[in-house]
């Protein structure tokens, strides 16, 4: 897709150009390139670098500190962000529980919680999916009873995100059970990680990484201050942050970005091996992808510019998400058919920034392009799996 810009839409564009080059942290993007973990330090480094220049909220409200920025500004944004390399927001705290609080919080919540959002001095994660309640979320377990000015949680979220790193954790808690429809006794919660009876326990996904957990709440007293909005109106609340988390699972300018340095690595010849471009079937998988990729564009700023008209995303999210996760996987796919035996995996304690990466195929070193397609497994489920977006589309669009 041909995006025609303005003067003042090129220079906004050479600004992030420049941000990326000159003041984003350097050191992280060498780990990006190299395919090491960041850790903890990297990532908050990273956003602060972006709250420093005034950039972190990019869909806040100016009132709350966000950006103001046009529907085109921010695709220009996610481009040059994914052009530079840089790693993606963390979105728990950004994209997710901050729209939710200066949605629907009250005024001491705003003033309590979104200046620390906004400058990534609180790591917030997300209790959503339970043993049991994930793509059927309403069917959740987890209590939180009333207990004079506390609330009393008890039970287990699963699948939670870096949250062995996180300070606070927004949560969907069972408040009632004698309602008519089972998302009416709902509520949306606000807990303190370091609260007497919360425990982490990791979970260790395929490719080895710590990257999810266990959460356990066992009588875990919650101030009833931390309610966000009305008791039992947490399903409406936490709709609205998943259609905010879809449309951010869409990944379009790092998928964009993917496809043109496979591309790129498919014309060269390898160690002495014949250029992938010569290969037509290879080329044809890449040009499909591509075209998959030019669509979403489309959608995507679509729904940029509903959020900027101040409406939540709408089912346009559900198909990015969709759509965007598929195009993820396809291309995961392409890296390990195009780094073939080079795939295999490698033990992560071996892998250093020293080690070499310039002349590869892959996302990082050919190495770790096997354990990227290994976690990316689970981009289709997380969010609400893909099945249940095509329900949500069905409904909403088509009418059925």
């Amino acid at each position: 897709m041909n995006v025609t810009f303005s003067d003042e839409e090129i220079a906004f564009r050479e600004e992030v150009k420049d941000f990326f080059r000159t003041r984003f942290p350097q050191d992280v993007i060498d780990k990006q390139r190299l395919g090491v973990p960041l850790q903890r330090d990297d990532m908050i480094r990273s956003q602060k670098s972006l709250h420093e220049q005034g950039w972190a909220g990019v869909n806040w409200p100016v009132e709350f500190g966000g950006t103001g920025w046009t529907p085109v500004q921010k695709y220009i944004f996610a481009t040059e962000m994914a052009e530079a390399n840089a790693p993606a927001i963390v979105p728990f705290g950004l994209s997710m529980v901050g729209p939710v609080i200066y949605s629907f919080g009250n005024d001491e919540q705003k003033q309590r919680f979104l200046p620390d959002i906004l400058a990534s001095d609180t790591w917030w994660c997300q209790g959503y999916s339970e043993p049991g309640s994930g793509s059927d979320l309403a069917s959740l377990k987890t209590r939180a009873d009333r207990d004079g000015e506390h609330y009393i949680v008890n039970g287990t979220k699963t699948w939670t995100t870096l949250g062995q790193h996180a300070d606070w954790i927004f949560c969907l808690v069972r408040t009632s059970s004698d309602v008519a429809r089972r998302q009416e006794g709902i509520s949306f919660l606000l807990v303190d990680m370091r609260t007497k009876g919360v425990t982490v326990k990791p979970i260790i996904t395929i490719e080895g990484d710590h990257e999810v957990n266990e959460v356990h709440f066992e009588d875990v007293r919650v101030p009833l201050e931390n309610l966000v909005g009305e008791e039992g109106k947490g399903w409406t609340y936490g709709k609205v942050l998943l259609q905010h988390e879809r449309t951010n699972i869409a990944g379009v300018a790092r998928s964009k970005y993917r496809l043109k340095k496979l591309r790129a690595q498919a014309g060269e010849a390898i160690r002495g091996a014949e250029p992938l471009a010569l290969d037509r079937n290879f080329m044809r998988k890449i040009a499909a992808v591509g075209v998959d990729i030019k669509a979403l564009e489309y959608t995507e700023l679509r729904t940029l510019a509903a959020v900027a008209s101040g409406k939540a995303p709408g089912p346009e999210s559900s198909i990015l998400k969709l759509k965007g996760t598929d195009v993820q996987q396809a291309l995961d796919a392409l890296y390990v058919e195009a780094a073939g035996y080079y795939a295999l995996p490698y033990v992560p304690d071996q892998y250093t920034l020293d080690a070499p990466g310039e002349n590869h195929v892959g996302h990082g070193a050919e190495t770790t392009t096997s354990l990227k397609y290994f976690n990316n497994r689970k981009a289709s489920i997380y969010g609400g799996s893909n099945e249940i977006q095509k329900n949500i589309i069905a409904k909403h669009v088509l009418g059925l």
